[in-house]
Formats: C-alpha cells, structure tokens, sequence
C-alpha cells in the first residue's frame, strides 16, 4: 500500500511541505519504493532505521520535523490531495493548536472496489467548524479517536513536550498522543468535511493482532501517569480517562482470542473496581447500553463472559461460519424445494377456500 500511500502524499496542492519518511527496520521492499521517490521528490526525507516500534518511528519524525504545522500518514492510508492545504489554511486563520476533520474508513474488493464509510468526529453537529479550548473540554475526549486526520502546531507539540510512548513491541500508542494533544492545547477545531482515507482491509495490522492481549491496558497507565503528573488536569479529565479507557477495554474483548477473554474481564473488573473506591467514575458519562455492561463487568465478569459467548455479536459471528460451511449450503439446497413446494400448497389451500365460499 506504501506506493499509494506516497502518491498521495507528493501530489499535495499544498507544495511547501516536508516528507519525512521512517523506514522501521521493513523487510520487504519499502526502502526502495521510499528511495525511488526521494530520488524524485527533494521534498521526501528517508529515516533508515532498526525497528524500534511505532511509538519510536513517530518521535523520530517528530524530532526531525521543520514545519509549522505537522500532520501524520499511516503507511497504508492515502491522503485526497487537497487535505493538507485546507487544513493549514484553516488551522492558519483561526491561530490553531490543533485542527481535526472527520474522515473515510475503506476497504477494496479483489475487483477494486472500494467500500467507504463516513466516520464523523463528533456525534453532535454543534461541535463543529468553530475554535473552542479542548485543554477545558473533558467532553471531546469522546470525538473519536484518531491522530491522523488533522495537523499539529510543531510548537505547541514542542512546549508541552508531546510525544508517543516508546514501549518496544506495543500497539495503540497514538492513544497517549490523542490524550495530550487534547488536555494541553488551548485553541483547536474540528470540520464536518471527511478527508482522511483509514484503511481496514490490511490483514497484517496491528489493530487486528490477537496476541497484543494488554497493550491497551499498558498504554492507559501511560495515560493515567502523564496526566497525573498535573493534578489540576486530572482532577479536570479523570471522569472522561476512565470513560475512554472503558470504551477501548470493551472493543479489546472483542479483538483479543477466546483463551484470553476470562482472564482479560477479570482484569477489568479489578481495575475499575479499584476507581470506583477512588470515587473517580462518573457513570452519567455513559449511555444506558454502557453503563449496563459497565455494572456487569464490575460486579460478575465471569456472567458478562458467558453472556457475551453465547448472544449477541458472538452468536452472530457463529452464525455466519456456519452458514459458510459446505454442510450448511448442501443442507439449504436439500431444504429449498420441500420448503417452496409447502408454500405453494399452502397458496392453493387458501385459494380454494375462498372458491367454496363463493
């Protein structure tokens, strides 16, 4: 995907910009796909480096960076060429920290169709396309979480010293990153116009990885010590920290392997009963199907296990492998005709009890 990826990147209306590329110890031939376009294209920068892991990769490109504003590329995303001077040209006038649009989450068919979903940041049409203060916002920790759909002031990512956390071997570090950015900057905006391209066909993601059973958790206690280390900003975000960690918590449930589930809820259960004698869950943050699984989780994980095996999306995911087995469509094919022929019957039936009654 990398190809794609930089066409879209070079081919930019906004011209004045800087390409850094980090090159995380790959063992295929991305190197050379960066280095054919660097040749080309004195904008592009090549990092050729070890692998280090995500969190490493962007605090390098961070580092490196010159611009006034800087924005962030997934190697297997693409970019609509006008994003990046729209965006500046927004986060310009407005004097922003931050400026964040909704965006597209696509897959391909083998034919190359492409199967696109609009995502917007925010659920209620208000929050958008005007400048408010995030930093005092403990409410749009609910935007979705994304760092790759808008542009960061370099100096404002400089004052407050963010960065990602560099845990070797991790996944979901752009969680710390989203956390900062929101509890520190002053002036920010969200836009209701999807931009960015999220890619979700890429078997080889991280994001689809079962053996990262506690790579969220440990990047929520990153969160919970960066936040703090300011009591004042804690005191302000620790109702939403726990809200989001939740949201994030339940969606590891579903991503993680079956072997792993019991003893994943139990660690839930644990941690969230623990906030709940800190006083530091506010269960008016959440909305009624929440705060349902909320109380389940905390007061029986083993009854929240068994449920969620036997109904629900489970039941449905079951359902659909089984209707994918050869067993299954024999058995449908061998059915649809007594099936047909019986509601044909049943057809006649009816029309001749309405010619006796005549």
């Amino acid at each position: 995907y990398l190809e794609e990826c930089m066409e879209s990147v070079v081919r930019q209306t906004l011209r004045d910009i800087e390409i850094i590329c980090i090159n995380d110890g790959s063992t295929d031939h991305s190197l050379e796909i960066l280095q054919r376009f660097a040749a080309g294209d004195d904008r592009v920068v090549i990092v050729d480096k070890e692998n280090g892991g995500y969190g490493m990769a962007m605090n390098i490109g961070l580092s490196r960076a010159s611009g006034e504003y800087i924005g962030i590329v997934e190697p297997d995303d693409f970019v609509p060429l006008s994003m990046y001077e729209d965006l500046y040209q927004v986060a310009a006038e407005n004097d922003l920290d931050f400026v964040k649009a909704d965006f597209y989450r696509f897959s391909r068919a083998g034919n190359g169709n492409m199967d696109l979903k609009y995502y917007s940041l925010s659920e209620f049409p208000e929050d958008y396309n005007k400048v408010f203060n995030p930093s005092e916002t403990p409410a749009a920790i609910k935007f979705v979480m994304n760092t790759w759909s808008g542009i960061y002031r370099r100096t404002f990512l400089e004052e407050h010293h963010i960065r990602h956390q560099e845990t070797p071997g991790a996944s979901f570090q752009d969680n710390g990153f989203f956390f900062q950015t929101f509890v520190f900057a002053k002036r920010a905006m969200i836009l209701d116009r999807p931009y960015y391209m999220n890619r979700r066909d890429n078997p080889n993601s991280s994001v689809k990885s079962r053996q990262k059973v506690y790579c969220m958790n440990a990047e929520y206690d990153y969160i919970r010590n960066l936040l703090s280390a300011y009591p004042e900003i804690w005191e302000r975000f620790k109702y939403i920290y726990w809200w989001k960690k939740l949201s994030n918590y339940v969606g590891t449930i579903n991503r993680i392997g079956d072997e792993y589930k019991e003893e994943y809820l139990h660690r839930i259960s644990a941690e969230f009963n623990r906030a709940e004698q800190l006083g530091e869950v506010d269960e008016s943050l959440f909305s009624p199907d929440q705060l349902q699984n909320y109380r389940f989780i905390l007061r029986d994980p083993d009854g929240y296990l068994y449920r969620y095996m036997h109904s629900g999306r489970k039941a449905k995911e079951e359902m659909t492998r089984v209707r994918n087995t050869g067993t299954y469509r024999f058995s449908a094919a061998v059915m649809w005709f007594p099936k047909k022929l019986k509601k044909v019957i049943k057809v006649l039936k009816n029309k001749g009890k309405k010619l006796l009654k005549r």
